[in-house]
């Protein structure tokens, strides 16, 4: 008997043990975790009994606020004077739903706060009050985006090279936040499963194609590749490469054939702005699984970008190992087709990364946090990501860029010659039997001291459309209306083929 109430003893101690461990852990290392939880009932709470802080985008439009509903139960809903326009950014916060964008991402400031005693009263009796946040983002290139995408899936970044500051990012599908801004949780939970339902082409409309979306990038990748030559095999710059409309691959019976069939060669100088596809896949050949591997890494491939949003998928290039065996896969790679994966965010870097001497600054939406007496307390502080080139070998790159504008792939853009822009397009043929296309194109201007940097994409377009034909319009006007904008002048009647 006695043994047994031991055995039973010890067993209720070990019990104990483990509650208090539990109780400990839940009060010192997660108590921080579990407060700022989008799934802590008080943070839902505080979004309808007090006013959130605003979100406000570069120029001074409110992109978020609160207002005053007359129901006892939720005083207060938010707002989003611009709706669909900026919704995949800014977000929504919903009594019945989780918050999602920047809504989540900054949702322990914006949600109310004990604010520091400014006073021996208030230091008795705490107020709670909301922060508000200043963004980088500038609804009108949004809106170029928008009204020259018409309608189409896909998606729009538009970059400050030389801070990391986002300045515009729309993607389509997209939602009306108005109606997740209800007292009535039937209709809100039916606006949540309508915009959570994918299209046609996959996409959720509550989902950001910009960052949550990959598609094959093409020949924009053929940056990258240029990118390997330039910085760990600057020997092949020389080199010419036999002119053909096909190549043969090593260890297969496929030939590469170059778009159209036409013929193609020659350095890589010729090649860029011609987007020799089967001369590309030799030099990926030539440059090696390693140093592909390796430099698209060092633009930040198979990592997350550290934006200041949720749920950004990374981009996606084959370890060097996969290629061991599948050298025709190392060489379609290099063409960007194959397994190699991209968001329209990643590129846009990539072509950051060129503009601004070889260094990626981190990318970031947010420009600033104000407490609620409309103080400055937090500014975002630029720096570098990641630094894939020196500014010498970058500036190698820049020329090639250009000459795909004027004399290469891009030509039918017709770019504004005052605008000096450097450009890559891309078409990556996809679907079944690759019926479709992927449309590419990445851009920054002016060359010469480039200040805007801008990735498109155009996916599940017709087998006869190209980068050109379908990305390059947009990137046209996104950086028309940007340089427009940079210089204090109308973002409308820059060009009568853009729409605004």
């Amino acid at each position: 008997m006695s043994r047994r109430l031991g055995i039973l003893a010890s067993i209720i101690l070990v019990l104990f043990v483990l509650v208090a461990a539990q109780a400990a852990s839940i009060q010192f290392l997660r108590a921080p975790a579990l407060d700022a939880s989008n799934l802590n009932p008080r943070n839902h709470t505080n979004s309808t009994l007090y006013p959130r802080g605003e979100i406000v985008a570069a120029d001074g439009t409110i992109l978020a606020e609160s207002v005053r509903t007359g129901n006892s139960a939720y005083p207060y809903l938010r707002s989003y004077p611009l709706g669909s326009l900026t919704a995949g950014v800014v977000g929504f916060t919903s009594p019945f739903t989780e918050p999602w964008g920047l809504e989540a991402e900054y949702n322990s400031n914006l949600t109310a706060h004990t604010q520091p005693a400014s006073s021996f009263e208030q230091l008795l009796a705490p107020t709670s009050a909301a922060d508000s946040l200043t963004l980088t983002l500038e609804p009108v290139l949004n809106k170029i985006a928008a009204a020259n995408m018409t309608g189409q899936d896909g998606a729009a970044v538009v970059i400050d090279p030389r801070t990391g500051s986002v300045l515009g990012m729309y993607s389509n599908p997209t939602y009306n936040p108005t109606l997740l801004e209800s007292t009535n949780s039937k209709e809100v939970l039916a606006a949540f499963k309508r915009y959570t339902t994918n299209d046609a082409h996959g996409f959720p409309p509550l989902g950001l194609v910009a960052t949550q979306q990959t598609f094959p990038p093409g020949s924009t990748f053929k940056v990258i590749t240029t990118a390997a030559v330039v910085a760990g095999r600057p020997d092949l710059l020389q080199k010419s490469y036999h002119h053909g409309s096909f190549t043969t691959l090593p260890d297969s019976n496929k030939l590469l054939y170059n778009d159209g069939g036409t013929s193609c060669g020659g350095t890589i100088a010729v090649m860029l702005p011609a987007s020799c596809d089967p001369g590309f896949a030799l030099v990926g050949l030539d440059v090696g699984a390693k140093l592909m591997t390796s430099t698209a890494n060092s633009f930040g491939y198979n990592e997350v970008p550290p934006l200041d949003f949720p749920n950004i998928v990374p981009s996606y290039f084959p370890s060097a190992a996969s290629f061991t065996t599948n050298l025709a896969g190392l060489a379609y790679s290099a063409i960007g087709q194959e397994n190699v994966r991209a968001t329209a965010l990643q590129q846009a870097l990539v072509a950051a990364a060129i503009a601004n001497g070889g260094a990626i600054m981190t990318p970031h939406l947010m420009s600033s946090i104000s407490s609620p007496d409309g103080a400055v307390f937090k500014r975002f502080q630029d720096s570098v990501w990641k630094r894939p080139l020196t500014s010498a070998q970058a500036a190698q790159i820049v020329p090639l860029m250009e000459n795909v504008v004027k004399d290469g792939t891009a030509t039918t853009v017709h770019f504004l010659a005052a605008d000096d822009v450097a450009a890559k397009t891309g078409t990556a043929q996809t679907g079944n039997s690759l019926k479709n296309t992927d449309d590419w194109m990445i851009a920054f201007a002016p060359a010469t001291h480039p200040t805007v940097a801008v990735a498109v994409v155009m996916p599940f377009q017709a087998q006869s459309a190209y980068g050109a034909t379908v990305a390059g319009p947009i990137v046209k006007c996104l950086i028309e209306g940007a340089l427009a904008l940079q210089a204090g002048l109308p973002t409308t009647g820059t060009s009568t083929t853009c729409a605004s």
